[in-house]
């Protein structure tokens, strides 16, 4: 894919965005569009970077590891805003293992996928010792699911607490997806499901715990998700086509 083809799909996604905070009274500034490029190759991410793209999501530890190892390697940088290199952010949405927890606290700017303690622990652990603190996303099972990652609708607040006593981890909000497949209006009340679990959060005031962002809509629903309050929207295939 060229670099004037992403160029072009940012821009209408960005438009999309952009029209749909107006319609809903909201500031297009709040909401972060991440371009998701997982499966992509490293000169895709790269022309993606030139292209404008400042947020870049990917799925498997070990193929984001050498893709960012490569493009710091290579100086493509995205301008200012910093990030952990390229003057990029780099988002993990996959499902995460503990065994890769060190490899993902020194890649990533913020993990959205923490659905457990003991994922939490590690993560802590591994974020103590390189002296950072880790920014992290709670995913919420908002589809009810048994396959589908995330804390269970019911066991959001408990794990919310247990994990604001870890020193190195910062709740910065919830992540959330509604069953694959599902046309824009059918997802939207999950999209409502989030934003409500997200309130009820943010009445029990828990100390260290911020629910600043919601994580949730990709290239089918994202400006639905953002009518129902989104901040981050994981988009692939709206800007980098079908990957079969």
């Amino acid at each position: 894919m060229e670099i004037d083809e992403i160029r072009n799909n940012l821009k209408r996604v960005w438009g999309d965005i952009e029209g749909v905070c107006k319609q809903a009274g909201r500031d297009p500034a709040e909401v972060t569009l991440i371009s998701v490029t997982k499966t992509l190759n490293v000169e895709v991410l790269k022309r993606a970077i030139l292209a404008g793209a400042t947020d870049l999501g990917e799925n498997y530890v070990q193929e984001a590891k050498e893709k960012i190892e490569e493009i710091l390697i290579a100086g493509v940088t995205a301008g200012e805003g910093g990030g952990v290199g390229g003057g990029v952010r780099w988002h993990f949405i996959g499902r995460l293992q503990r065994n890769k927890a060190k490899y993902a606290v020194k890649l990533f700017d913020l993990i959205h996928t923490v659905d457990s303690v003991p994922l939490a622990v590690e993560l802590d652990k591994r974020a103590k010792n390189m002296g950072k603190v880790q920014d992290i996303l709670v995913q919420v099972n908002i589809s009810f699911e048994e396959q589908k990652s995330g804390i269970s609708v019911e066991g959001v607040i408990d794990l919310v607490g247990e994990i604001s006593t870890l020193e190195n981890l910062k709740i910065q909000g919830l992540m959330g997806m509604p069953p694959f497949g599902l046309d824009p209006e059918t997802a939207r009340p999950f999209f409502v499901t989030l934003r409500g679990i997200r309130e009820k959060v943010q009445a029990k005031n828990i100390p260290n715990v911020l629910m600043n962002e919601l994580s949730m809509g990709m290239s089918a629903d994202y400006t639905v998700a953002i009518e129902e309050g989104a901040t981050m929207v994981r988009v692939g295939t709206a800007i980098f086509g079908s990957r079969g």
